[in-house]
């Protein structure tokens, strides 16, 4: 039973504009959502829960295609499971953005000649605050702009006081637990923001250097000596060592023995390990472990020095030479021109292309450098992680990133998690002035004269906890009980690693933990309730692709090649883009969008509103249905598509598959709905009354879920449409359309598809000739009762455009079209206007398919390999379409022949 028929639908049809304009409704029906609390969500509500958390965005940030995408589809999936009768939750947020947002503060002071050490620690994160509060968050803003249905009144920011408790907390246990800890290792280090940078923030980028090759040991060819090449001869004032590989003859001799630096006059051991590949270059390497990964772990393995020779501004720093006080790129040039003086550049190559990691932030090439920083161990919650995807706890979609995802946590190195920065969450370890260090919780104070550690925690450290802090952790909260864990996580297949492998090692960290509830197994994508089970932070992981430009090409600055998301919904709606994007989604592939896709869904919008409109000026609207008997063919038919769409919509989301449910419904409502039922609609309005109201109905119920159905990926327009159609409060609550009880009618099928190809074999013969799409062509036709028609031939004639002969009829011209259960024949008289050139060219391109046709099915009939191992249902079927080919030659030709004799 579907919502009681509003009473006057033609006035419903005058209170919509004249076309459809989304820009004057948008902003107003947003706010009329939030303002009724249709997407607040209540955790002591009776309704199975179901939560999503929204993946932060930077406070400094603005929307962008990836993130338009991102919000799309979790939106989509946030309002169908509202309509389905879920207690949803998707719940807002911002990443404070450690680097990001104090860079453009400092960048504010240095406008006036100031930097951050003029203020003092205190005073500059009180200006960093004063930002946030003014300038921070214009994503916000955008995220209304596209329809976000996030709970605003749950909005959360990582350096609110409960996200920050939960840091201090579950930093506190780390530490208690020894999974967290301080020692000096290799990290990214930036010069210019004079911090750690984590390996997201670094892009690799090919870059021109030379190559240097340089000479240890003596000048003399015949005393001991060794040729090492390298692109950063700088870093040669850092080398401990020179490694080649144990079983290469050139250099066994000098294994165990010592060459001096040119410049320091420390000894250079000459050490053997099997990393070392004789093959490339001359087999032997200079190590510098202070300033480049592999040699960091050669020079572990081999106990060698590890000697830092530039500062934190890259500066070349304590090295004892003339090369003290040159910045990193001076020394490069200066130490070659050193070394040629002496004899030692054996060979320059100019240029060399080779890979150069670079800060995403700055642009700045970063330099490896050995620093004393804090560090989590990750070996057991990465296993555990790994684990919860291995054991089905978790389930990535697509299946074919699995292989990715294991790769990286089963080969995962300890994470540095401290940040040279002020701005953030400080890292809770405190220094005694005896040389004590302790670690103090958010209830616990340091004791007088204890210093706090400078450093603060890596962004993703706190966006790592976001789906069980941003709900209230460590404290037990109905939200946790609710909502957590979260039914699923949406976001991007580039960072798989560096996000979503965080929020596993943290939610399984803390999966025993009192606070959180367990709800356990699944049905449907959301946790049933009352049930224990495994406490992963997300059942379900949806990882889409990127945006790319309409030319496959990844949108960036650089190639200016970018879409503002906002400068589409000002031009084409929210809809559209919405559409567009959703469209073109499906797990793990890129998709490629430009204005022509935009434009295309803001016309589906458009032809969606005329649509609504059109039946609401012909009276239609949602109704109790008769029994199916009452109903003819048609409406049978475009019952039984809905039904059929809608179980596709339905299995297209549960997977994800957000591109097959678009398509699916807007083949559905473009193709079937207003390009042939419309029109049959019209031929059955002008029947008796009762055709014309069951016909007012079956249009109103289709519209009505169809609107439902596309609401949650387009929802502006829909919820216009579906207020006027059945003058209800909001789609938003509405029921998603449930399965139909009746089985689908096959015969009344059957009868519309051979309606629809009669009635497009007779369009594409009148187009052929040439006559006006609205020119009506006396005809008379023969073998409708014989191919089951009749019920069909008042629909045939008005939708082709066709009249009942008159008297003294004479055909001119003969349209066959072989249908399910026999031709029927349409003969016309086109007095005079039919081209008997372009009849002859249809007929023999026609007859050019048939034979085709024929060629092939012959061919795999005459197969004996194919016969020997093809079902007798698909040799049946094969044998059939022969027939077929068979008899359309035999027609085209002779039809051919008449025309000869025309």
């Amino acid at each position: 039973m579907t919502s009681a028929a509003p009473e006057n639908p033609q006035n419903r049809a005058d209170a919509l504009p004249k076309s459809w304009d989304p820009s004057s409704v948008e902003d107003d029906l947003y706010q009329g959502w939030v303002d009724a609390g249709y997407f607040r969500a209540d955790p002591h509500s009776e309704k199975p829960g179901y939560s999503i958390v929204l993946p932060p965005p930077n406070v400094t940030g603005s929307l962008h295609m990836g993130h338009a995408l991102d919000h799309t589809l979790m939106d989509a999936l946030s309002r169908r499971k509202r309509m389905q009768g879920y207690e949803v939750l998707w719940l807002p947020g911002m990443d404070h953005a450690g680097i990001a947002t104090q860079t453009v503060v400092e960048k504010q002071l240095a406008v006036d000649g100031k930097t951050k050490e003029d203020f003092g620690r205190e005073l500059f994160i009180d200006k960093v605050w004063d930002w946030k509060r003014e300038s921070g968050g214009t994503i916000g803003g955008q995220m209304r702009r596209i329809g976000d249905s996030v709970d605003w009144s749950r909005d959360r920011f990582t350096m609110d006081d409960g996200l920050s408790r939960a840091v201090q907390t579950i930093f506190k246990r780390m530490y208690d637990d020894g999974l967290i800890y301080r020692a000096e290792r290799l990290v990214n280090w930036s010069p210019v923001l004079q911090t750690a940078i984590s390996d997201i923030e670094v892009k690799f980028e090919d870059v021109e250097g030379e190559l240097v090759s340089l000479r240890y040991g003596s000048l003399n060819d015949d005393e001991p000596h060794v040729v090492v090449a390298t692109t950063r001869v700088e870093t040669m004032l850092g080398d401990t060592a020179v490694a080649v590989h144990p079983d290469d003859e050139r250099y066994k001799h000098l294994i165990g023995t010592a060459l001096e630096h040119p410049f320091t006059g420390r000894d250079i051991p000459i050490i053997a390990d099997e990393y070392v590949d004789p093959e490339f270059g001359t087999g032997a390497v200079k190590i510098t472990p202070a300033h480049d990964p592999n040699d960091f772990e050669m020079g572990l393995r081999h106990n060698l020095p590890m000697p830092t020779i530039m500062d934190k501004t890259g500066t070349i720093a304590d090295t004892g030479t003339q090369f003290d006080g040159l910045d990193r790129f001076e020394a490069r040039v200066k130490v070659r021109e050193a070394l040629a003086e002496q004899g030692r550049v054996v060979a320059e190559k100019r240029p060399y292309l080779h890979s150069v990691g670079h800060s995403e932030r700055t642009g700045e090439s970063i330099e490896p450098r050995l620093s004393l920083q804090w560090w989590v161990k990750v070996e057991s919650l990465a296993k555990a992680a790994g684990d919860a995807v291995r054991n089905g706890d978790t389930v990535i979609h697509p299946a074919s990133q699995e292989p990715r995802w294991f790769a990286w946590v089963d080969d995962m190195h300890d994470w540095c998690i401290s940040r040279q920065l002020w701005w953030g969450h400080r890292i809770p370890i405190w220094y005694g002035p005896d040389g004590e260090v302790a670690c103090f919780g958010p209830d616990e104070t340091a004791p007088e004269g204890w210093v706090q550690d400078p450093d603060v925690l890596d962004t993703w450290f706190s966006s790592g906890l976001w789906p069980f802090s941003t709900m209230g952790w460590p404290e037990k909260t109905p939200e946790l009980e609710k909502f957590y864990p979260t039914s699923v996580l949406v976001t991007g297949y580039d960072i798989l690693f560096f996000w979503v492998a965080r929020m596993m090692m943290f939610g399984t960290y803390v999966s025993e933990d009192d606070a959180i509830a367990g709800r356990g197994e699944r049905s449907d994508g959301v946790f049933s309730e009352g049930k224990s089970g495994p406490q992963m932070p997300f059942q379900d992981v949806f990882l889409h692709g990127l945006v790319r430009d309409q030319f496959g090409k990844k949108m960036s600055k650089s190639r200016g090649n970018g879409i503002d998301p906002l400068d589409w919904v000002d031009r084409f709606g929210a809809d559209a883009l919405r559409f567009t994007l959703a469209r073109g989604a499906n797990p793990g592939s890129d998709l490629s969008v430009g204005e022509d896709h935009a434009q295309s869904s803001r016309n589906f919008a458009t032809k969606l509103f005329n649509a609504t409109k059109f039946a609401l000026m012909n009276g239609a609207a949602p109704a109790s249905l008769p029994a199916r008997g009452e109903l003819t063919d048609a409406d049978r038919w475009i019952l039984d598509r809905l039904d059929q769409v809608r179980g596709d919509v339905d299995t297209a989301f549960d997977r994800y598959e957000f591109s097959k449910a678009c398509e699916a419904l807007f083949h559905f409502a473009w193709d079937e709905v207003c390009d042939w039922y419309l029109e049959l609609a019209k031929v059955q309005f002008a029947e008796n009354d009762t055709v014309a109201a069951n016909t007012r109905a079956v249009l109103g119920n289709v519209l009505d879920a169809l609107l439902r159905l596309l609401h949650p990926v387009i929802p502006f327009v829909t919820e216009t449409l579906w207020k006027a159609l059945t003058g209800s409060e909001s789609v938003v609550v509405a029921q998603w359309p449930q399965a139909a009880e009746d089985a689908a009618d096959v015969v009344a099928a059957q009868r519309v598809e051979d309606m629809q190809r009669l009635v497009t074999e007779v369009r594409r013969f009148r187009s052929d000739q040439g006559l006006k799409p609205s020119q009506r062509v006396p005809a008379r036709i023969s073998g409708i009762a014989e191919a089951d028609l009749n019920t069909q031939l008042a629909a045939v004639t008005s939708l082709a455009r066709l009249t009942d002969p008159e008297d003294g009829f004479a055909a001119s011209a003969s349209v066959e079209v072989r249908l399910s259960k026999a031709t029927v024949t349409v003969d016309l008289d086109t007095s005079g206007n039919v081209d008997l050139g372009a009849e002859k060219a249809r007929l023999e391109k026609d007859l050019a398919a048939s034979q085709k046709e024929l060629a092939g099915t012959t061919a795999k009939l005459s197969n004996e390999a194919f016969l020997a191992k093809a079902p007798d249902a698909v040799k049946d079927k094969i044998r059939t379409r022969q027939q077929i080919a068979t008899e359309e030659i035999e027609r085209i030709t002779k039809r051919l022949k008449e025309l000869e004799g025309a």
